[in-house]
């Protein structure tokens, strides 16, 4: 591929990394300027981030592709939940509430369940009727939510404050503990668990004849570069993005979770289209895998990331859920292990998530 035709296909990291330099040579003018030419500019640079992590996601799945499952959708949750680690640890490092971790996390397990999955299998049931899936991989992602969520989210509310870097330090070898085990038997013994035999005339047209045509003309390495690349580059976006928010919104009365659920929202709208190609296409195992395994990674993954760097800081974040917030992640857990136990979904289970996600923006519009 010559250097045109790559540039030309890589149209949107190229214009992220226009955007960088014009947002860095800008920013002070851009704050100067007051909070809504702050706004207006940190609306831009969520655009353009978006717009990077599609190429990320796109060529996260092309090795995934090269792979199969469930090498593949763990390639792209991975490539998410990157994406969001260096958002929130840019973030961090500023004058960012101490609940943002938190509160992120939260939203993303909203965005990934009641979200990606509820309106995938509404709009998947509605068009297939009942699609199947191996139900092993919902009930073994689900479990090892629970528990992660909560030793992480969940216990520290009953964690003396001057204790909290042992429980912090704790819970940092308990995720990568159980995530270490969960990859040795997802990619193991029990692979099987997260991949679905589906009959031969429907793999034909389940539109895998692109994703497999893109796979053969993209190298492994190139795609594994132009991911570092595309990384570096949102995480550069994302720092200036995270002041100008800070500056547009102090003083406007907006939600604390505003900042959370734009960050969640960030890391995995590359994720949303990939599952909903997938359950339109009746390939509702690929969708189950996305959505649970970018919410099982995105707890088990960005705790301990954040919960170091809270005691590199000496910092404590506030990592114990709201009553509310509890029982929102409560009644989902409850709802997803009831809606994936049987190995199919319908447009029902899915219409039940996907309200279970409408009160979630209806609690966090009002601010709870």
């Amino acid at each position: 591929m010559t250097i045109t035709a790559r540039l030309k296909d890589e149209k949107f990291l190229v214009l992220a990394v226009i955007v960088a330099i014009a947002a860095y040579a800008m920013e002070h003018a851009l704050l100067e300027m007051g909070q809504a030419a702050a706004l207006i500019g940190a609306a831009l640079l969520v655009v353009t981030i978006v717009l990077a992590s599609i190429r990320v996601a796109h060529h996260a799945e092309i090795l995934a592709s090269k792979v199969g499952d469930p090498y593949g959708t763990m390639i792209l949750t991975l490539s998410a939940v990157a994406v969001e680690v260096i958002i929130l640890g840019i973030m961090m490092s500023g004058e960012s509430s101490p609940t943002l971790v938190r509160d992120t996390i939260y939203s993303a397990l909203m965005l990934d369940i009641n979200g990606i999955l509820g309106l995938a299998a509404l709009l998947g049931g509605l068009k297939h009727g009942e699609q199947p899936y191996n139900d092993n991989s919902g009930k073994t992602y689900g479990v090892m939510i629970l528990t992660a969520i909560g030793i992480s989210m969940i216990v520290p509310e009953f964690v003396p404050s001057d204790k909290w870097h042992y429980y912090s330090a704790f819970t940092i070898v308990a995720m990568i503990a159980l995530y270490g085990l969960f990859l040795r038997m997802q990619v193991g013994q029990h692979s099987y668990f997260f991949s679905y035999a589906y009959p031969r005339a429907e793999k034909s047209m389940s539109g895998g004849h692109d994703a497999h045509a893109d796979a053969d003309e993209e190298s492994a390495t190139a795609s594994i570069a132009i991911i570092l690349i595309g990384v570096v580059i949102i995480g550069g976006l994302a720092e200036i993005m995270s002041t100008l928010m800070s500056s547009g919104l102090e003083g406007t009365g907006a939600p604390v979770a505003l900042t959370a659920i734009v960050v969640a929202a960030i890391s995995a709208a590359p994720e949303i289209m990939t599952a909903l190609r997938a359950a339109l296409k009746n390939r509702m195992q690929a969708t189950v895998n996305i959505a649970m395994g970018a919410s099982l990674s995105t707890v088990i993954l960005t705790v301990p990331v954040m919960e170091a760097i809270a005691l590199y800081t000496g910092q404590p974040f506030i990592m114990a859920m709201t009553p509310v917030q509890t029982v929102m992640v409560a009644i989902t857990l409850i709802a997803a292990a009831i809606n994936l136990n049987d190995g199919e979904t319908n447009a029902i289970e899915g219409m039940t998530h996907f309200i279970l996600f409408a009160t979630f923006l209806m609690l966090s519009a009002i601010g709870l």
